[in-house]
């Protein structure tokens, strides 16, 4: 396990490990999109990852895609965020925001003015929203517009430079799992005729500039990127996925980013996009099949064959706050509680045990 725990540089930050956490919604904001003090003691809790990446932080009010979760678009959230950050690093830790655009995964009861939620296409995910009075199907989206799209990029930057304020040390773009960057990727979801349509090249043109957008507000060093290629979260679909990610690695290298973070669904795709990213490659191996799945051993295994310089867990992090503890002694670890991962208190969010 040796190899978790070798130091690595991303972007201008050393890292004292390899170990990753990964962003996880708990909706458990406060009115307003605030973190709370309970979300500064889970976050400081798990300072001791080499970085932290927040729960998806939305950019935007019609960026939110779930009730409860945490914004960075207002000056009542960017000082709620501060006391996150400044928890974090009293401990030693360091921490992204997570920005992202739920895009069509979202519903009008979450928008004060009850309006869609917008997409690259009026095409509707087939999934449903959950809400404390019950289960609501996503609407057809409204088709962004060039204006929708170039304040898109605005929100992005600005919540970044929001970010920056709060005091974190970077953001991760959230380009995966079904979200609007990832539904301008995908040709399920996206069915444009402009240069944000068609061809593979052009479906990658929304995320390239939004990470353009981003490091131009705060520096590419303070940068990463999410994808998930081959996902059908929030029911996109990718006929191209390899021409796809080709595109889009093609268009994110040169930006100069702290990181591209991959969450895995196909080790020949890993593969390929290690060996067309030049910089820093963070992998989340939890997809994958078998008894080794999301565990510490696929980390290594990850790492040894040089598929990643570090790697990102959730439920490890989740429900052992002190995972590099428990990797250097062989165990035990707790398990994660499902019943808990969304609202509610301190149960299941900041009560998991330390070693003795």
């Amino acid at each position: 396990m040796d190899e978790l725990f070798e130091p690595l540089r991303v972007g201008k930050l050393d890292l004292p490990n390899r170990l990753v956490m990964a962003p996880m919604t708990r909706s458990r904001a406060a009115a307003g999109g605030l973190a709370t003090p309970l979300t500064a003691e889970y976050y400081a809790q798990r300072a001791a990852a080499g970085l932290i990446v927040t729960e998806g932080t939305q950019p935007s009010v019609r960026g939110q895609g779930y009730v409860d979760t945490p914004g960075l678009h207002s000056e009542e959230q960017v000082a709620a965020w501060r006391a996150v950050t400044d928890a974090v690093h009293a401990e030693g830790g360091r921490i992204f925001a997570q920005l992202m655009h739920a895009g069509r995964v979202g519903h009008p009861v979450l928008y004060p003015d009850g309006g869609l939620p917008l997409g690259p296409s009026p095409i509707a995910t087939g999934e449903r929203l959950f809400t404390p009075d019950g289960m609501l199907d996503h609407p057809v989206p409204r088709e962004m517009t060039r204006e929708d799209i170039a304040q898109a990029l605005e929100e992005f930057a600005d919540a970044a430079r929001n970010a920056a304020e709060a005091g974190f040390d970077g953001v991760e773009l959230h380009g995966a799992n079904g979200y609007l960057i990832n539904q301008f990727l995908a040709d399920g979801s996206n069915r444009r005729t402009d240069e944000y349509g068609g061809t593979a090249e052009n479906r990658a043109r929304f995320g390239i500039e939004v990470a353009r957008a981003v490091a131009g507000a705060i520096g590419p060093e303070r940068v990463g990127f999410r994808v998930s290629p081959g996902t059908t979260a929030g029911g996109v679909s990718e006929s191209d996925t390899p021409e796809l990610y080709s595109a889009l690695v093609a268009g994110l290298a040169p930006l100069g980013l702290a990181y591209l973070h991959v969450m895995e669904h196909d080790r020949e795709q890993t593969r390929r996009i290690r060996g067309e990213w030049p910089g820093t490659l963070i992998l989340n191996p939890h997809p994958l099949p078998g008894p080794a799945s999301g565990t510490p051993e696929a980390g290594v295994d990850a790492l040894r064959e040089g598929l990643a310089d570090a790697v990102a867990f959730g439920r490890l992090w989740l429900s052992n706050p002190d995972l590099p503890a428990r990797i250097r002694v062989g165990g035990p670890y707790n398990e994660a509680d499902p019943a808990t991962f969304y609202g509610g208190d301190r149960h299941g969010y900041t009560d998991y045990p330390v070693l003795a």
